[in-house]
This record gives C-alpha cells, structure tokens and sequence, in this order.
C-alpha cells in the first residue's frame, strides 16, 4: 500500500503546481471583471449586457501585466482558449482579436477550476437541444457526432430528447437578451471542452479531471501504474549525441545524391536542354552511372528500387542459387498494388510456386510466419504477405546484400560504371541550345522497354516444358 501512496503523492505533486496557476488566473480573472466595466452592444437586433471588445482586453492585460502587446494578446488568447472569455460572433475560432470583436466573461460555473466532468450524455443533450432549435441545421461535425450518439446511446436516447425539449421550453420564457447571452456562453463551452475535428483544445494540458485527493481509486490501480513506470524507466533509450551523429552520418551519406546540394552531372537538362543526364539514367540502361552504383550501397531498399540494379542484385542471386527470396518479394509487390479482383488467382500461384511443401522455389521461413502466411491465404487480401515477405526482406538485408557488395559482380560493376565529365555550357551555348531543340525519349517508349524486358524476365523464370520442345522439333 506504500507503493500505491507514494504514487498517488507524487501524482498530487504534478497536478497541484497546475491547478494553482489556473487559480492565479482565475484571480487575475476576477480582477478583470472589477477593473473593466462593459457596455450594452447591439448584436443584430439584440441588446446585450456587459460587453467588452478585443481592443480593451488587450490594453487592461497590457496596462496590468506591463506587458507589450503580442505578449498580453497570447495572454488574453489563453484566457479565450481556457473558456474564461468567450466570443459573440465567432464561436469557431477561440482567440483574443486586437479589434472590436465582441467578448463576454464565461459564467464561473462553466470554469476549468471546477472540476465537473464534461459528460457524453451532457454533449448529446446539447446536440439534441441545438438540432431542436436549429430545426435540423447542425454543422457538419456535429451532425456526425449527433448521429454517433443516437447509435450509441440509443436506449437512452427518449430521456436525452425530453431533456433537451424541457431545456428548449425554459430557455424560450427568458427574454431576448438573456436567451443569446445563454446560447453564446454554453456553446463557448462546448467549443472547449469538445473541440470541432483538427482543432486543438487547451484541455488537453489540463489534466483537470483526475483530482489527486480522490481516494475511489484502489491498490491494484496504484500498483499497475508503477509497474507501468518502472517498465518505462527501465527501457532502453538513444543518447542524443549518438542519434545526432547518426542523423548526420546519413545526411552527410546523401549529400552528393541530393539534387538540391550537388549539381545534375553532367548537366541539368531542364537549364542547359541537353538530354545526356536523361539517357545515361534510364531504368534499362546497361552501363550505369558510379553515383547511381555507389547509391546501391547505401541500403537494399535503394538497391531494389532501382531497376538496374536489382537486375545486377538478381545476376548476383543466380550465381549463389538463391534467386528465389527476391523473386518472392517481387511477387508480393505485384500482388499488394494488383488489381483486388485477381487476389485470389495470385495468391494461388504464389502458394503453389514459393510456400508449398515441394514448390518448385521453395523460400526457407520460420514456422510461425509460414503458419500465419498459409493460414490467410484461405481469405486473400493484398497485404497477406506482408509478414512472409518482410522476413525474407530481412533475410537478404542482413545476409545477401552484404555478400552481393563484396561480390565481383558489385566490383566488376564498379569498374564499369561511368563517371560523364561536367557540361560547362556558356549562356550563349544554353540559349543556342534552346533554339535546337531534339525530341527527348518517349515516356511511351520507355514504358514498352520496360514491360518487354518484364515479359522476357517472366517467360525465362518459367519452368521449361520439355513436351512441347518435342513437338515442335516433330512438326519440323
């Protein structure tokens, strides 16, 4: 139980400090309310009482607090935020304006000092009182929000009706003023406490509705929390100076490949119109550039992103007879972005090709990850293999993208690789260059290349059927 004391203490202690400098503005609050005496405004066609504008709330913070001015505005803004404050006209947006806006001060029985739980039956209430009023015209969120109520709360949605129907008939016999005053000041609270959709609530740092002295909570309670935070002491973190140094090591790595740093080598065809940096960086070219061989060694995923260079990875694979694990991976990359229609037909294949006991390409997992592959494949979806083919993606990290860069392969490619001289182009020769223009490849073209080389890729990873090799030597 000592356990559980101490932490309810120390809990007491984080969220004393809080509530104390919510009390210091709450005086600060009060002490507005005397200092500044508000005035009858018109608001359409209604008179309301005790109005202030945006322009004297910000010269009293400023006068008071000696404060400059973007300073008493964030001040007052927090003020607005908290629901000390709330705005007449626009309700949406809980900022303090340096205008004439108007502004009234929040009832206190609606401060965050309070500690009265915003409910969701409260909320539903309201919703349903303001659909009654509004005959139906709520916005968009809190039309959502009404009609997720009315699902959840459906055996007691009849109580929430006839509340917000007695609610509506009271607030009708006050008068005019007193009616807009009410609907402002509660809708200022709800704004609050129940902010519309990627709006930020200062709630949310307020940590104002666990009070430290409630003794309903229970031993098992306290003592969960602790081992809770212990667990999260006990993990294991990065220092900042090694994860700074590795931040920089990977910018520094990829310095000479952003093309924001280190110029187009061996020009920038969009200033100088020559194509040479287009056509020494196709997909299929065979003689590749060394910045784009030395971006292979970065990591496997820059090596299987670019399609020279997994077909060098899968001449490599060949050669150590395990070209099986990357021709899974690329099966499961066809099946994840395939059409949805052909997941069943796919995932057949990919079972009767790569997980079957005797596939002809068998890949090597563990039993847990094969168990769970086969077993959703009786309900394909496209992210089935996700599991498989991350374990093999590891695999070929940790193990065959390592042997691959100290391969001849790798080497011999290094050797190969081209290293074009930098175009120096005067601004007469860009201008004359622009006057010549050549037609650069087609993209249509480079596409057919591609799905040619796909086609011929597919038809010599297919298993040779030696029956009709025999047939066509007969018919000849």
């Amino acid at each position: 139980m000592t356990v559980g004391l101490r932490s309810n203490r120390d809990h007491a202690q984080h969220y004393r400090p809080r509530m104390a400098c919510l009390k210091k503005v709450e005086a600060m609050v009060v002490e507005m309310q005397s200092g500044l005496k508000g005035t009858d405004q018109k608001l359409n066609v209604t008179t309301i009482p005790h109005v202030l504008t945006g322009e004297e709330i910000l010269a009293w913070i400023a006068n008071k607090m000696k404060m400059d001015t973007p300073e008493a505005q964030a001040f007052g803004t927090m003020l607005v935020a908290y629901g000390y404050l709330y705005p007449l006209q626009d309700h949406k947006k809980l900022i303090l304006k340096p205008d004439g806006s108007f502004y009234r001060f929040q009832t206190p029985y609606f401060w965050p000092v309070q500690k009265w739980p915003a409910e969701d039956i409260d909320y539903a209430i309201y919703l349903a009182k303001r659909n009654i009023r509004k005959k139906g015209s709520l916005e968009v969120y809190e039309q959502a929000r009404y009609n997720n109520f009315h699902k959840w709360l459906n055996p007691k949605w009849d109580f929430i009706v006839m509340q917000a129907s007695e609610q509506y008939k009271a607030n009708k016999q006050r008068q005019k003023a007193d009616r807009v005053v009410f609907d402002c000041q509660e809708r200022a609270y709800w704004i609050v406490q129940r902010p519309p959709p990627r709006a930020h609530s200062a709630m949310d740092c307020t940590d104002r509705l666990s009070d430290p002295n409630d003794e309903a909570q229970t031993y098992d309670h306290y003592r969960r929390e602790t081992i809770h935070l212990q667990q999260a002491m006990m993990r294991s973190r990065v220092k900042s100076v090694v994860s700074l140094g590795a931040l920089v090591k990977e910018i520094t790595k990829y310095k000479n490949h952003d093309p924001f740093l280190a110029p187009c080598i061996p020009s920038n065809p969009w200033l100088s119109n020559d194509d040479a940096y287009w056509e020494l960086n196709l997909p299929s070219v065979e003689v590749p550039t060394k910045m784009r061989v030395e971006r292979w060694s970065f990591s496997l995923m820059e090596l299987l992103n670019d399609p020279r260079g997994r077909k060098d990875f899968k001449v490599f694979l060949k050669k150590e007879f395990s070209g099986e694990n990357l021709a899974f991976w690329e099966a499961a990359e066809v099946m994840k972005w395939g059409s949805a229609g052909s997941m069943a037909e796919q995932s057949q294949a990919i079972f009767k090709l790569f997980l079957a006991p005797g596939a002809p390409r068998w890949i090597n997992i563990d039993g847990r990850t094969m168990g769970l592959t086969v077993k959703g494949l009786d309900h394909p979806h496209r992210y089935v293999l996700d599991a498989a083919q991350t374990h093999v993606f590891l695999l070929m990290k940790k193990d065959t993208f390592f042997r691959y860069l100290k391969s001849p392969t790798y080497k011999d490619m290094q050797k190969k690789a081209l290293n074009p001289a930098e175009h120096n182009y005067s601004d007469a020769q860009i201008e004359q260059n622009s006057k010549n223009l050549r037609p650069g490849t087609d993209p249509i073209i480079l596409w057919q290349r591609s799905e040619e080389e796909r086609m011929a890729a597919e038809a010599a990873a297919r298993p040779v059927d030696i029956t009709q090799i025999k047939n066509k030597l007969d018919r000849k």
